[in-house]
């Protein structure tokens, strides 16, 4: 580190040292970690500073920070774990998304991690707030090696005043993150040297093993849908908007989906991009920032995601001319998933604070890898929460380690990855919010039309934003729709200036018996998927799937 000499014979590294430490004091020898110089709550500046000497950072010719993850330049499923405590124990669906860890081996990792962050020389503090209603708000406390990792989370989480970060006290979350120190994969129930490990009863979240970010956006997000449910307020992966005059959309879908996208409207105020609840009184954005894809990412298609990656944001794993620094968006050299986050004020229409009332329209937003399901569909109730259950779309490239191109899943409730409860859970309070509200709720396909993927097209940004339009201006709802014969719900036969074989995919296939063999495949994937939730679910609710063959 090169360090230049000021007055009184102070460095500069110094300098800020102490007068970071004399305005935001902490004292982490609670946790047993003993190192001297902790940097509480930095602005973006001193953390670009730190990333940039300590961590091979750049600035970006746009002024964001781009940086690496390392090898894990997605999220780790398979090596969530969760400790299994009596308090918690028959709360929680227990399988291949929840798996169980012992109090030990949470213990051993943890003891792991404060161990590493003793041998740093520096580390970082973030405190903020997970909830923009005060009534449901959980205090998040970030204790992390990276500059990098502190500063995406001051981009996630609501940022406190300095009056709130004064009175902070003890956080209802804490969050190590030794995410370039290994796990031991011979402690017990580790499968790999990557483990996220997640406490109720102590609260507290490990990371060890992955230097990728997203695992402690969505380490808090997994907190709140333990939490929030026991306080009947339904958690939910979507994101959220509303027009001038107050009206709610929901959009619900995995990542890559068009969630981000597709809620950044310049005609309408963000709630949030990813991450809400919904209460008695409406909806709101449990985080302080957006997380967006930005592999092919331009101006023209993108433009407010595109203007917000300036001073203070976060690249990840971006490939930028050496020379220039100018970021080549479509250079998935490193990964597809590609990423920037920033504070969501960033978004210059976005609603400050980020709550609203209750919704008028719910989308669901599936990527549909087999090229056969519309672009537009309205549900009943009953195939409202069929398909909330269900939760189809497509993993999409990149989202998660060693997955290269799109495949078709299923994921409860549009993020199965996240939930603590037992699916039903969430969509029966899904299913009272719409009848006590009358939400309208639409299935919207941003996958494939014409044929699956590598055959047809991808839907366009154009036409899907066109349906989105419809659909707020109320002229959708009134259009005449006919019936899908093979999934049995209502097809607009018209919307704005879409071409009808837009509309109804059948018609936009070369090849009528290929088309239809691919619907019956994807309605006998649906049925066997919806198996293993026909016993908690009503007769209505099961007759809302497709047709059987």
């Amino acid at each position: 580190m090169i360090a230049y000499p000021v007055r009184c014979g102070l460095t500069i590294t110094l300098y800020l040292r102490e007068l970071l430490m004399s305005v935001n004091p902490i004292d982490l020898q609670e946790y047993g970690i003993r190192v001297s110089d902790v940097i509480r709550n930095a602005t973006p500046a001193r953390l670009y500073e730190y990333a940039i000497i300590d961590e091979h950072a750049a600035i970006s010719a746009s002024g964001a920070l781009a940086t690496r993850s390392g090898d894990k330049t997605g999220r780790s499923p398979k090596d969530k774990r969760i400790v299994d405590e009596p308090e918690s124990t028959d709360d929680i669906w227990w399988g291949d998304v929840n798996i169980r860890l012992t109090d030990r081996s949470f213990a051993i990792n943890r003891q792991r991690a404060i161990d590493y962050l003793n041998t740093r020389s520096r580390i970082f503090v973030f405190d903020g707030f997970a909830g923009w209603d005060p009534d449901h708000q959980l205090k998040i406390r970030v204790i992390a090696e990276s500059a990098y990792h502190a500063l995406f989370m001051h981009n996630m989480l609501i940022r406190p005043t300095t009056e709130e970060l004064q009175t902070f006290g003890e956080p209802d979350i804490t969050i190590f993150n030794a995410g370039s120190f290994p796990a031991n994969p011979y402690t017990a129930q580790m499968t790999s040297t990557t483990s996220v490990d997640l406490s109720f009863r102590h609260g507290e979240f490990v990371i060890l093993g992955t230097q990728y970010a997203g695992e402690m956006k969505k380490g808090v997000f997994t907190v709140m849908n333990y939490l929030m449910p026991k306080k009947d307020v339904l958690s939910m992966h979507c994101s959220a908007n509303e027009s001038a005059s107050g009206s709610v959309s929901l959009f619900f879908g995995l990542s890559g989906t068009g969630k981000t996208t597709l809620s950044t409207d310049p005609h309408r105020r963000l709630i949030g991009d990813d991450e809400h609840c919904w209460t008695s009184t409406g909806v709101f954005n449990i985080e302080g920032g957006c997380y967006a894809k930005v592999i092919h990412l331009s101006e023209e298609s993108e433009p407010e995601i595109y203007q917000a990656i300036r001073y203070g944001s976060v690249l990840e794993n971006v490939v930028f001319d050496e020379t220039t620094h100018v970021v080549n968006y479509d250079d998935a050299s490193i990964t597809e998933n590609t990423r920037v986050a920033y504070p969501i004020d960033y978004i210059e229409n976005a609603k400050i604070p980020c709550v609203g009332g209750h919704p008028d329209n719910i989308i669901f937003l599936t990527c549909d890898a087999f090229g056969v399901l519309p672009p537009v569909a309205k549900l009943t109730p009953e195939q409202a929460m069929y398909h909330f259950i269900s939760g189809y779309t497509a993993k999409v490239a990149g989202t998660e380690m060693n997955v290269n191109e799109p495949t078709a899943t299923f994921s409860a409730c549009f993020g199965a990855a996240f939930l603590v409860w037992h699916p039903a859970k969430y969509a029966e309070l899904l299913a009272d919010r719409i009848r006590q509200h009358g939400s309208n709720v639409w299935l919207v396909n941003t996958g494939w039309g014409g044929g699956p993927y590598g055959v047809g097209k991808r839907m366009s940004i154009k036409h899907t934003r066109g349906i989105i339009d419809a659909i707020h201006d109320g002229s959708l709802a009134n259009a005449s729709t006919r019936t899908d014969p093979v999934f049995r719900f209502e097809v607009p036969e018209t919307c704005g200036d879409l071409p009808s074989e837009v509309l109804w995919p059948a018609d936009a296939w070369a090849d009528a018996d290929a088309y239809h063999s691919s619907a019956r495949r994807l309605a006998d994937l649906f049925h066997d998927n919806f198996k293993k939730f026909e016993s908690g679910a009503s007769e209505a609710i099961r007759n809302a799937g497709p047709a059987t063959s």
